[in-house]
């Protein structure tokens, strides 16, 4: 196959709407279109989209209502919306999430089969056990779920660890480990930066920064990060914890800094979009605190690694997929006593820093033209391999 590939890209939010899975979307569109053939997004509406902003196609379909941090409920029910999709003439659909998009591509593939890829994100056992307390709708949704991932002709994660979610889930067939990449450059941030950084929060410049960058939800084990910051400060211990992102919980996690007597310790600067000031961020921070397990890849961690900037991760989480102890990263349990201790241990000796953050930048960063490289590739066997066996038409 020679042609380049036109891709529909499908996501349940993009831009202005930021989270990992609206920025992957985002890089797959902007590698694509930059470097191979033609990805058009496609999503529901957003009262605030800005796509005139972008170089490339965004195809918005109907959306009820927005929630949370403006997150689009999309409503893709509408035959013309599958009609529409046909039309494009979509060499393979790409669903980055197995609710809306992946219900939305089954339509389009009722009336034209196109082949499908489906990359399988997040533990979304977190979200239904957490959010649907009743045993019959939660059973339907585990349903729903899984006849959406069994609809796409391959499944993609994006770590190993990621397939245990789809086991609770019940899906049994087989699966791609496709790692996402990272849109952070390799960069060294210079004194100056990190001077400005530490101006701005008032941190002088002989404390410790360490960072944690993410949602605020409490399913990133925050809490066990604001405990371990507890027993830093009753140790004696100086630093300077911030604390970049927002979320639901928010205020919640706030409430318990105030609790802990750590709001001389811990900075909320809020969601940062600029992603230059970002890495600014990741390029002052000694080190990144992640004790997240609900995370299946861990983009910090290798945004971090972007700017030679080690992170602490729990043993055995996906995050820490392809971390060595004390050579790329820092291992940990998943209790506050261990990540205060980890810290403690490795905090002050900058040289240890320095060799395990300039390793990571070696051997776990992966760039997004690298990951989307060999997700090319792979769109072209999927499509050889539809090709191959013949499909039944079906009626809408």
């Amino acid at each position: 196959m020679d042609k380049s590939l036109k891709i529909a890209i499908g996501t349940e939010a993009f831009p202005p709407t930021i989270d990992g899975i609206s920025t992957v979307a985002k890089c797959y569109a902007d590698v694509i279109n930059e470097k191979y053939g033609e990805a058009v997004i496609v999503t529901p509406k957003n009262p605030n989209q800005e796509d005139y902003k972008y170089p490339y196609e965004i195809y918005r379909y109907d959306s009820l209502f927005t929630f949370g941090e403006g997150y689009p409920v999309g409503w893709p029910f509408k035959k013309q919306f599958a009609l529409d999709i046909i039309a494009k003439n979509f060499d393979i659909l790409h669903s980055h999430c197995p609710i809306a998009t992946s219900y939305f591509y089954r339509r389009v593939n009722r009336i034209h089969r196109i082949p499908q890829i489906l990359t399988y994100h997040t533990k979304y056992e977190y979200d239904i056990e957490g959010r649907v307390p009743i045993w019959a709708i939660r059973h339907r949704a585990y349903g729903f779920l899984l006849n959406n991932i069994k609809s796409a002709d391959e499944v993609w994660v994006t770590s190993h660890g990621t397939v245990d979610s789809l086991r609770k889930i019940g899906y049994e067939g087989d699966y791609i480990v496709m790692p996402n990449g990272c849109d952070l450059p390799k960069f060294d941030t210079t004194d100056d930066m990190k001077a400005m950084i530490r101006r701005k929060h008032n941190i002088p410049q002989n404390v410790p920064v360490l960072l944690f960058v993410g949602r605020m939800m409490w399913y990133k084990n925050i809490r066990i990060i604001l405990e371990a910051c507890k027993l830093l400060k009753d140790n004696g211990k100086d630093f300077r914890m911030i604390m970049i992102g927002m979320g639901p919980e928010e205020m919640q996690i706030k409430r318990l800094c105030t609790k802990l007597g750590l709001n001389d310790k811990v900075i909320f600067t809020g969601q940062i979009l600029d992603r230059t000031e970002l890495q600014m961020y990741y390029g002052t921070a000694d080190l990144q605190v992640f004790p997240s397990i609900f995370d299946t890849n861990g983009l910090v961690v290798r945004e971090a690694a972007a700017s030679a900037t080690p992170t602490i991760v729990v043993r055995d989480s996906c995050a820490s997929e392809g971390i060595v102890d004390c050579e790329t990263g820092f291992l940990c349990l998943e209790s506050p006593h261990s990540v205060a201790k980890t810290i403690e241990n490795v905090v002050d000796n900058k040289d240890l820093l320095s060799r395990v953050g300039i390793n990571a930048r070696n051997n776990i960063y992966i760039s997004w033209d690298e990951s989307i490289a060999n997700a090319y590739e792979r769109y072209k066997i999927v499509i050889d391999k539809f090709k191959s066996v013949p499909h039944p038409k079906y009626e809408y």
